[in-house]
């Protein structure tokens, strides 16, 4: 689809002069005689003379000796980066790998983002790489729209476009700025009710005179109050005003910026002509979720990035109606906007069955909760309860029943498990349960076991990903390891999970004992003390240890540079137990620069994040082969072949 005209913007801005469109500027010649010469032999030379001898070793925070990089920097992109890790240190991750394999960095950009699939869930990890795709590779950042946005949603397409006008951290202050203002607020209330407490103490409580009658009190207040709704208005257009002219200037001046831009804007509007099509057909089935996450108009992104025009352009093209060619530019602008949102989001959304829609228009009886998606549901189900409690009881039902589904594919462990703690319903338990069965119907891990730190350095959120990704793995274990864990800090114990429902395993696992220290050690010198005592077969040690942890051990070994695995393979070398040393999946939880093995160590896997997602990888019941393996193997879906590095 062809735009018509440049953007325009909205009405507040039209007597603005209009931004210098700038062209790309042409690249720099090159110096022929700047290429450097090559010989054979001297390559040889500076490879081998110049080879390094393994990943660099450093300690961790308890002086455990650690490698600091695996070796292989799209290997550390793969396993450092976490959703509480710096946009800084993601870019320099990022940097490394781009720079050692484009493609399969920008594979593992999209693997940040994954909801579905062996997926991350990381958005905000996700978009700082995105920042940098457009700032250092600007066409494979807009050629690859559509592809991005499967492994997320649309959304993130208006998103990143959002943080580029308005900075990469806008989301970050806005949501510092509203908790500021509910606390400013919470100060002038409180400092309003010790005052008229102090005055009552002080005998000063009588009502202040009041002055001028009381028709004059009223038009005084009334005055007052069209004064304040007169500057709010005035206050609301200065800075609509400024969000389109700021908009304007970068897609004017900005050609990498204008190319996204319109990249983005052809992706909604081909796929939103493709669902009115289909509406058209009465294929209702076949429509897809454009006109969910197309951005609404004056929303604020419309208004920070004038995307709706852009679309509406591109959907009705002048040309489209003889009407457009006899009408100014202001006006056709304004036109096709009003007639994207009647003619096309309106009707789209309406056979979408969105629940914002009943919810805005009150039809809470009408709402098709089996339509609800699983963030939708978390976010709304108090609101479901309050407007429409005997349906919505009677939909829960029907789930726990079998003869109606929930949706859960979206949410992370621990939000679900953090939601079963407060929660007087069953929406968390019947999100769980549904997470569960949907990875049981892929498999189960056999003969394996999770092993969770609960030492001091991973206290907050690491903690409860901790907690909710130990018991999901024990949920997904066959018998006898079903319902098992292994927590160490000071001492290693081997729970067995206690409770019925999820909020009851829950608690059972936060009343356990936590400690400062990080003995990672202590875990396998117990499972080969056992070993030993028993006189256990090598064929019948346990297969696979999950550990989910920050990675920063105590120190393990005399022998300043031995790191934890060197040390199990050594002691288990020295039992007899040397052809039976378990694979250990490591999964990092921090932000924390400790890497336990290079990236070739056989027997081992290296993953992060807080997603389960990633759990799909050892489901199959194959062997680890080492920690590349495994990465290449989480992006070796269909989806990953459709990318393609075009700068």
């Amino acid at each position: 689809m062809c735009p018509s005209g440049n953007l325009l913007g909205p009405p507040e801005i039209r007597d603005a002069p209009p931004p210098e469109v700038r062209d790309a500027p042409s690249p720099a010649p090159t110096d022929p005689a700047a290429k450097t010469i090559s010989d054979p032999f001297l390559d040889l030379m500076d490879s081998s003379f110049n080879a390094a001898s393994g990943p660099q070793k450093g300690f961790t925070e308890n002086l455990s000796a650690t490698y600091l990089s695996s070796g292989n920097p799209c290997l550390d992109f793969f396993f450092q980066i976490v959703p509480d890790t710096p946009s800084t240190t993601v870019t320099d991750l990022l940097t490394a790998a781009w720079k050692q394999d484009p493609l399969t960095a920008l594979k593992l950009v999209c693997h940040l983002r994954g909801v579905r699939g062996t997926g991350k869930s990381d958005k905000e990890g996700f978009y700082a790489a995105a920042l940098w795709l457009h700032d250092q590779h600007p066409k494979t950042l807009a050629l690859n729209v559509g592809c991005f946005a499967e492994f997320g949603y649309m959304k993130d397409l208006p998103e990143i476009l959002y943080r580029l006008v308005c900075g990469a951290d806008a989301r970050q202050i806005a949501k510092d700025e509203y908790q500021k203002s509910k606390i400013d607020k919470c100060r002038r209330r409180n400092s309003r009710s010790h005052s008229r407490k102090a005055k009552k103490r002080n005998g000063d409580d009588e009502k202040e005179k009041k002055i001028g009658t009381r028709e004059e009190r009223i038009a005084a207040e009334l005055a007052k109050v069209k004064i304040e709704v007169e500057n709010a208005s005035k206050q609301r257009h200065e800075k609509k005003a400024q969000l389109a002219i700021r908009a304007l200037e970068r897609y004017s001046r900005d050609p990498a910026y204008r190319f996204l831009h319109d990249r983005v804007a052809d992706f909604f509007a081909e796929l939103l002509a493709s669902d009115l099509e289909q509406l058209k057909n009465g294929n209702i089935k076949k429509i897809g979720l454009a006109a969910k996450w197309c951005p609404s108009l004056d929303s604020s992104f419309d208004r920070a990035t004038l995307l709706c025009e852009n679309i509406a352009r591109r959907m009705f093209p002048k040309e489209s109606n003889p009407e457009y060619a006899e009408i100014e530019e202001r006006h056709y602008a304004y036109r096709v906007r009003d007639q994207l949102r009647r003619e096309v989001l309106v009707p789209l959304r309406k056979v979408l069955e969105l629940p914002e829609v009943f919810m805005s228009s009150r039809q809470w009886d009408a709402l098709p909760y089996k339509r609800v998606a699983s963030v939708a549901m978390k976010n709304y189900k108090d609101a479901f309860k309050k407007h429409d409690k005997d349906r919505f009881s009677e939909y829960l039902e029907n789930v726990k029943k079998g003869k109606a589904k929930i949706a859960a594919g979206a949410l992370l462990p621990h939000e679900i498990l953090t939601a079963a703690s407060t929660d007087e319903d069953d929406v968390a338990e019947l999100q769980w349960e549904r997470m569960v069965q949907d990875l049981l119907k892929l498999g189960k891990l056999s003969n394996c076991i999770a092993v969770c730190d609960v030492s001091g350095s991973m206290a907050g959120t690491p903690m409860e990903v901790c907690v909710a990704l130990g018991m999901l793995i024990s949920e997904l274990s066959e018998d006898p390891w079903k319902g098992r864990v292994i927590t160490f800090s000071a001492d290693p114990e081997l729970h067995v999970i206690s409770g019925k429902t999820l909020r009851e395993k829950s608690e059972f696992m936060r009343t356990m004992d936590w400690g400062m220290n990080t003995d990672f050690q202590k875990v396998f010198d117990q499972i080969l003390q056992v070993a030993v005592q028993g006189n256990l077969p090598a064929e019948k040690m346990i297969k696979r240890v999950f550990v989910f942890s920050d990675m920063e051990f105590d120190q393990a070994s005399a022998n300043t540079w031995e790191t934890d695995y060197e040390v199990i393979c050594r002691k288990f070398q020295a039992s007899g137990y040397g052809e039976a040393v378990p694979e250990i999946v490591f999964w990092n939880l921090r932000d924390s620069r400790s890497v336990p093995v290079a990236s070739g160590q056989k027997g081992v896997a290296l993953v992060s994040g807080f997603s389960k997602n990633l759990m799909k990888l050892f489901l199959e019941g194959g062997g680890i082969v080492n920690p590349v393996t495994i990465m290449e193997l989480a992006i070796s879906g269909k989806e990953y072949m459709k990318l393609v590095v075009f700068d």
